[in-house]
């Protein structure tokens, strides 16, 4: 599933907004996982730039930079990470995300409960691809922008108007179509 997931949610539009552009790797999984999940990228075309752990592992990764974690792509490259555990893959995601879209792949239902309580982004999803963060695919038809803000509001300003939203999508591996 996390190869479906990652290689749907980095490839399939690398332009969009909501393309993956960094993947935390707990470093329980980091041996088994990296070599199956980097492989399907590297053979999609996809350039990774990783950690020293994820570089002692993947020989065709190169060396990612501080400037690479909160690196917007909008191209076949990621960034990848191996981290200690949930609370560094949140860590990360606080200094380092957009506030955007973020998505975590696990069997564990307390992992990813724990996760949508605490990253702060507009959308965030438990097993499904980062490529459903779209205004159609949410029902609100033609998306005619992108907002990241915690407050939106201009003019008079009611309750309404102070209102923001956090989507939250439980999935089981679900990819959005090429």
């Amino acid at each position: 599933m996390a190869r479906d997931v990652v290689l749907n949610a980095k490839m399939r539009r690398t332009g969009i907004c909501g393309a993956a552009e960094t993947v935390l790797v707990d470093k329980a999984a980091a041996t088994e996982l990296l070599p199956i999940v980097c492989t399907a990228l590297l053979d999609a075309g996809c350039e990774i730039r990783g950690d020293e752990s994820v570089r002692s592992i993947i020989s065709r990764a190169k060396e990612a930079t501080q400037e690479d974690w909160s690196t917007e792509y909008l191209d076949a490259l990621v960034s990848i990470r191996v981290v200690d555990d949930i609370d560094a893959a949140v860590a990360h995601i606080r200094r380092y995300g957009s506030g955007h879209t973020e998505s975590i792949v696990t069997s564990d239902a307390a992992a990813a409960e724990k996760f949508f309580r605490d990253v702060d982004s507009a959308i965030v999803l438990h097993n499904a691809s980062t490529q459903f963060a779209d205004g159609g695919e949410f029902g609100m038809g033609a998306e005619i922008g992108i907002a990241t803000g915690r407050i939106h509001a201009r003019g008079p300003v009611g309750a309404d108007q102070l209102t923001s939203y956090k989507y939250v999508v439980r999935g089981s591996g679900q990819v959005r179509p090429v």
